[in-house]
């Protein structure tokens, strides 16, 4: 019996949330990780932005600042960052990538890839596609009403 829920954006991007998750836990597991969608997000963004400040990190990937100290505690834990005192602000914490961060991404990487269409497996490819611009134009459409919002670009 179908309920009312079960046609609102909310619930149904829910259920997408939860498909990705398991998806994402249950390969990285069959990889040998414990990496969280978040991590690899975090790390992701590390490559793209060596030496980037824990606080921008948290903008670049739509995370919540407060809690991205946890997320870089793991990680570092796990020897794939390294964390260091910013210069110009020693509030500030700087992150990078360590070898061994670097070459889990590149291993990575293409085991998410891979799995992408999995996670959409209801569409076919014309819709995915359809489906993921839809989904970023609703996403940056809606992203001032995020506690944590993306920040592409930093304005002066």
């Amino acid at each position: 019996m179908a309920l009312e829920i079960h046609n609102m954006a909310g619930h149904l991007i829910r259920r997408l949330n939860q498909i990705s998750m398991s998806v994402f836990t249950e390969r990285m597991k069959a990889h040998g990780q414990t990496m969280t969608s978040v991590q690899f997000a975090a790390l992701n963004a590390i490559r793209a932005h060596p030496g980037i400040e824990q606080a921008r990190l948290a903008e670049l990937i739509a995370y919540d600042r407060a809690t991205i100290g946890g997320v870089l505690d793991r990680l570092e834990s796990k020897g794939l960052i390294l964390r260091s005192v910013c210069e110009k602000d020693r509030r500030a914490r700087l992150v990078s990538l360590t070898e061994t961060g670097q070459a889990l991404l590149d291993d990575l990487i293409p085991v998410v890839r891979q799995f992408q269409d999995e996670i959409l497996s209801g569409l076919t490819p014309e819709e995915r596609g359809d489906f993921l611009r839809l989904a970023a134009k609703a996403a940056e459409g809606g992203n001032h009403l995020s506690r944590a919002p993306l920040i592409l670009d930093k304005k002066s």
